[in-house]
């Protein structure tokens, strides 16, 4: 299997052979021992023949690609069966609370996110696309893993981890502080959003493409 993208390795599947691609030194030296290989190259330009795999993965990366038809047309090209791409709706974000508090962040996100039919047209074959309930106890850190946790939005290391705080104006990320912290600390958060807390998984943006050769 093929993972484009692959950061740190942290998706990746256990019971089968990965390689991987990602351009990061940083992110290829956090790689875990005993991990696939990880090989320095882009999405644009997968150095490999065509259906050189049985699949393709790419894990919350297609937004930063520098040509997003490009990459995907190079996924599909590597792949001689699915290619399953995990992305973020940008829409959806809508529906989320955080917007109350932090619509520069939202909008930043939206801006980023390529449009579903995009990505679907770039794969190309028989595609599904499946909404993907984020769990309550979500490990990863993007902003939608916290929606029953907003305390953990107010930890310095949390947004450091989220990118899009880096595309919004001066002053947005402290004014979304100083608000979350006097509404959870008045208990207004709580009157708004206090269900969500209790709410097993929500189905927010996170979303499965998944191609198959047509």
């Amino acid at each position: 299997m093929l993972n484009v993208g692959a950061g740190a390795g942290s998706y990746e599947p256990a019971d089968r052979y990965v390689l991987a691609i990602e351009p990061s030194a940083v992110m290829r030296a956090q790689r875990p021992e005993g991990g696939g290989v990880a090989v320095r190259a882009f999405a644009e330009a997968l150095p490999f023949d065509d259906g050189a795999f049985d699949a393709a993965m790419a894990v919350a990366t297609v937004h930063q690609w520098a040509d997003l038809a490009k990459g995907l047309a190079e996924l599909r090209r590597a792949a001689r069966g699915p290619v399953a791409v995990l992305l973020f709706d940008g829409p959806a974000l809508d529906r989320f609370w955080l917007k109350a508090y932090a619509p520069e962040l939202i909008a930043a996100e939206q801006r980023r996110y390529p449009a579903l039919d995009a990505v679907a047209a770039g794969l190309g074959g028989r595609v599904e696309v499946q909404d993907v309930p984020i769990p309550i106890d979500c490990t990863d850190g993007f902003t939608e893993a916290f929606y029953a946790r907003p305390e953990r939005l107010l930890e310095a290391d949390v947004r450091r981890a989220q990118s899009s705080w880096g595309f919004v104006p001066d002053g947005a990320e402290a004014r979304f502080v100083r608000t979350l912290s006097d509404d959870l600390a008045s208990g207004r958060w709580d009157e708004r959003y206090g269900d969500w807390r209790e709410r097993p998984t929500y189905e927010g943006s996170l979303r499965l493409i998944v191609s198959r050769p047509g």
